[in-house]
């Protein structure tokens, strides 16, 4: 049996055909094999000996024959197509992962290359598109790679060999490079979960092993996550590449070089500006507490930065800075905390305001957390009068009783923390609600002297008018007399009427100097 069918292509084409109209109902999601994009020649795969059957000087060329065998990539679309040849290959996969585990000396420099090949043929395909344009993670089933069977198999084999004890870093920086470094970061874009999770180790132990290709890394992550950021706001392994960043940067040395620094200002603090930031926020929010860690004097910074992209419209982000805030006050130092305290605490302020409760009751939550609780008592002089008038209004006009509820605790805790300025702050809210109020009855009072007014003004122009119109219209009456009995009885023409009629309305007043003349220019 052959590798492949002949209809497999024609097939293809027909599924992806842009003009043929299908349903508009969304359909069930099937697994879907990018191999399907590099389909092989076919070959028919006949099985070999086992490596434990041959002698040990054999052994070496059985194992690259067995590699080269199964650099051929099958058609998993198809789930019935050429069974034997896709089991053959499985159960060589499967020999060569336990042969390169329990076996020593096996990695002699000619088995590199063979290696490296059969990765690249196995891994390094085009991803197809996403059968959902509409994709989304949070809410649909991610499409899963048909040939996983195969591609497992492929990973846990790349694992073994870069464990491997015989692994020698000398020699696999010749086949390991930055062409094989971007084609591996490629696929973090892959769907599957299962893949994005192997290659996040496979690259972290890369990371490990060369030296020499760390900074190379470090940069075509960067240029993913901006791209990501202010172009297509859409890459599946951006939770996965944080991660290895958080061990990368919780191994960086000190003091931080300027190059660490402005990956966290420029490319970090952005990253919570896209509207998936769901998928992502708890590695996100790790990398940044990690650089903290390493150097205080970045709190400025950090803060500055989440507060420029604070969302304004989705709380379900809100909540999620509040919660990154809170994991950096833990960590922060109380020096950093009195640079920070004045523009943080005016957003908590507005947080703890919201409408929608969720918000206002993690912002509300800082009070329970003994180390915030601490700052805040050292700082209840700046601090206190930033929050009590948004504290003192909720607890009278909010909706939910949870947040009335918390929001007196914080009062409480506030009295206890300094009475005096409690009071002062209770005393001023007060008067300052009462010049709120005599300036809103002003206010209105001031309005409706206004409508008074324009009433007064209209009635006082309407009587005016009353009897000027009378005179008027009792003054041209006997002019449209006459023009109407030039047209009934053709004294007068109709097309003469128009100019005659100031002429006859001059002189019929002229000799009146009190009478005011609407077409006498000169009155």
């Amino acid at each position: 049996m052959t590798s492949h069918s002949l209809q497999a292509p024609t097939a293809f084409v027909d599924k992806i055909d842009p003009f043929k109209k299908g349903s508009l109902k969304r359909k069930q999601k099937k697994s879907q094999g990018s191999s399907r994009y590099r389909l092989t020649s076919e070959v028919e795969l006949q099985p070999l000996p086992l490596l434990k059957d041959v002698a040990s000087g054999e052994q070496e060329g059985l194992f690259i024959r067995k590699l080269r065998q199964c650099c051929i990539a099958f058609d998993f679309m198809d789930p019935v197509s050429d069974l034997k040849g896709k089991e053959i290959k499985r159960a060589t996969l499967n020999e060569l992962v336990d042969y390169i585990s329990a076996g020593r000396g096996v990695l002699s420099e000619p088995t590199y290359p063979e290696i490296i090949r059969m990765i690249s043929c196995n891994l390094f395909r085009t991803l197809p598109p996403s059968e959902n344009p509409d994709f989304d993670p949070e809410e649909d089933d991610p499409t899963l790679e048909a040939s996983w069977p195969h591609l497992q198999l492929v990973y846990e084999f790349v694992l073994r060999f870069l464990e491997s004890p015989d692994f020698q870093p000398t020699i696999g920086k010749k086949v390991i490079d930055q062409k094989f470094v971007l084609q591996l970061l490629e696929l973090f874009d892959s769907e599957d979960p299962r893949e994005r999770d192997f290659l996040k180790t496979v690259l972290h132990r890369i990371y490990g092993k060369f030296l020499g290709l760390r900074a190379f890394i470090r940069k075509q992550i960067n240029n993913i996550f901006l791209r990501f950021i202010y172009e297509t706001e859409h890459f599946n392994g951006v939770g996965e590449l944080l991660e290895i960043l958080g061990s990368i940067i919780n191994g960086f040395a000190l003091p931080l070089k300027t190059e660490h620094k402005q990956f966290l200002v420029k490319v970090l603090i952005p990253l919570h500006k896209p509207k998936c930031l769901g998928l992502y926020h708890a590695q996100l929010a790790y990398c940044v507490v990690q650089f903290l860690e390493k150097d205080a004097t970045l709190t400025e910074h950090v803060i500055n930065g989440l507060l420029k992209f604070w969302p304004k419209t989705c709380s379900q982000k809100e909540v999620m800075f509040l919660g990154e805030i809170e994991e950096i006050l833990d960590v922060i130092e109380p020096s950093q905390f009195v640079r920070v305290q004045d523009s943080l605490f005016r957003q908590i302020s507005r947080c703890v305001s919201s409408p929608h409760f969720q918000v206002a009751e993690r912002a509300l939550y800082f009070w329970n957390n003994e180390y915030i609780l601490s700052l805040i008592e050292e700082n209840s002089a700046v601090i206190m009068p930033i929050m009590f008038p948004a504290l003192y209004r909720i607890s009278k006009e909010h909706w939910n009783q949870t947040i009335i509820a918390l929001v007196y605790n914080v009062l409480k805790t506030f009295m206890e923390v300094n009475s005096k300025l409690f009071d002062e702050l209770t005393a001023s809210y007060k008067t300052e609600r009462q010049k709120e109020k005599r300036k809103e009855k002003e206010r209105d009072e001031l309005w409706k002297r206004l409508s008074q007014l324009e009433l007064n003004h209209k009635a006082k122009i309407g009587s005016t008018l009353s009897p000027t119109l009378t005179t008027t219209s009792s003054s041209f009456s006997p002019i449209g007399s006459q023009l109407s009995a030039g047209r009934g009885g053709g004294g007068i023409s109709s097309g003469v009427a128009p100019v005659m009629a100031p002429v006859v309305m001059n002189r019929s007043r002229s000799h009146d100097p009190h009478h005011w003349d609407p077409m006498n220019t000169n009155a």
